[in-house]
């Protein structure tokens, strides 16, 4: 194949994407930083108790 064919044919399938909008873009963003914040909160409390445990058997 050619290279031109090869670029034709990168055009054609680029037009069939679907960009999402500023407003799906910030409402996946929103979504990622509340799962990340939350996901951290509960491993910080599971490493808090974790901590507490071992210090107790340690003593």
């Amino acid at each position: 194949m050619k290279l031109s064919s090869h670029i034709r044919n990168a055009k054609a399938e680029l037009s069939k994407v679907i960009f999402p909008t500023k407003g799906q873009v910030k409402q996946a963003y929103i979504a990622v930083v509340i799962v990340v914040a939350v996901i951290a909160a509960f491993l910080a409390l599971v490493d808090l108790m974790m901590s507490s445990i071992m210090s107790a058997i340690l003593g």
